[in-house]
């Protein structure tokens, strides 16, 4: 009997535990990118694994965004995980649809907003221009 209720606890309490530790750590990880990295342009793209158009623009991202690492900070939130970073961030930018890019200048001040997919040459253009 005991050994039956210990296996019980340790089924449901180890996932929730993993998870905890999971989104904590990642949570913490956003936090840094995004406010650590005064002085240099960024780019916050609110995403869900479950959008179409996020998909497309994730597929985009990879293939222009290597030619701005170190020139722009790109900070990815998955809408999907509701810690209060996540929270914190979708009340802040006013977020109520994705894909949404929001494209922040080197002293923070918001440039840009793009609410759904955008062809790979106007996310380019945009990139460009943002300092």
């Amino acid at each position: 009997m005991r050994k039956n209720l210990i296996t019980i606890l340790l089924i449901i309490a180890v996932p929730i535990i993993c998870y905890m530790a999971l989104t904590k750590s990642a949570a913490t990880t956003a936090q840094t990118t995004n406010t650590e990295q005064s002085g240099i342009p960024q780019v916050i793209k609110f995403t869900s694994t479950m959008c179409l158009d996020c998909q497309k623009m994730d597929k985009i991202f990879k293939e222009i965004f290597p030619k701005y690492e170190g020139k722009i900070i790109l900070t990815e939130i998955p809408v999907q995980d509701r810690n209060s970073f996540t929270n914190e961030q979708i009340e802040k930018y006013n977020v109520t649809l994705v894909p949404t890019v929001i494209l922040l200048d080197s002293t923070g001040k918001m440039t840009k907003r793009i609410e759904g997919a955008i062809e790979k040459d106007e996310l380019e253009a945009y990139l460009k221009g943002l300092n």
